[in-house]
């Protein structure tokens, strides 16, 4: 009788000592589709109260041209972002997170990290020159290059991104493949930062939240984007 008292007393134990390691939202929610295929509900066009230049195309969303970046209407903290895109030649867009939508902020990008998306062998730079490694695509924009390019597709090829944030850790995926890893407003990260085009925006101030949003670089570049879905960590 006291052996099963004692084993008894061991797994509750053991139960409690479960429950307690799940304190604190350890275990993922659920994914959910960020887009249905069939419309632009979840997004508006960047402060606009409605999504605007952003067309359904084939079960993809892609703009054309007329109403700049489509930002989700909901803010995400800790999130596994998955999604699908492909570009047409000589073209550039990317997945902005962390976004604060305030006028004082002229673009997306200036307050929140940028999953590169572009043409990495066929996109011209204004003055002729090349990209360098943190502007090819899965790299953080401007900051860090991915550490293995060859694996993304070429342009016209549907490529798989995916983008992880937990706790200020953040990793970027391509095709499966993690390609960049790095502690947001860590000491590296304020470093690279301060010394970026973003050191006198937002983007150098770390914020737990904001929304994601996908990038219309121009009206001439397009993008097409399919199978967004994520879940909340």
């Amino acid at each position: 009788m006291k052996k099963a008292t004692f084993a008894i007393g061991l797994l509750a134990g053991l139960f409690t000592l479960m429950s307690l390691s799940n304190i604190g939202g350890s275990k993922p929610g659920k994914w959910v589709p960020l887009f249905d295929g069939k419309s632009t509900a979840g997004w508006h066009s960047y402060l606009k109260d409605k999504a605007i230049g952003w067309n359904i195309e084939n079960g993809t969303l892609t703009p054309d041209g007329t109403g700049g970046d489509l930002v989700t209407d909901k803010e995400y903290e800790n999130f596994d972002l998955e999604f699908e895109f492909k570009l047409p030649p000589k073209s550039n867009s990317g997945v902005v997170y962390k976004v604060i939508e305030d006028p004082a902020n002229k673009a997306t990008y200036w307050s929140g990290p940028e999953y590169q998306v572009i043409d990495d062998k066929g996109y011209q730079l204004g003055d002729g020159a090349k990209l360098k490694g943190s502007q090819l695509t899965g790299a953080n924009y401007d900051l860090i290059a991915p550490n293995d390019p060859t694996v993304n597709k070429p342009a016209g090829e549907w490529n798989k991104g995916r983008i992880m944030v937990n706790n200020n850790h953040v990793e970027h995926y391509l095709n499966g493949k993690k390609v960049v890893e790095y502690e947001y407003g860590g000491p590296e990260w304020q470093k690279m930062a301060n010394a970026s085009k973003f050191k006198d925006w937002a983007y150098v101030k770390p914020h737990a939240k904001g929304k994601i949003a996908l990038q219309n670089h121009s009206p001439k570049e397009v993008v097409w984007y399919r199978n967004i879905r994520i879940r909340e960590l």
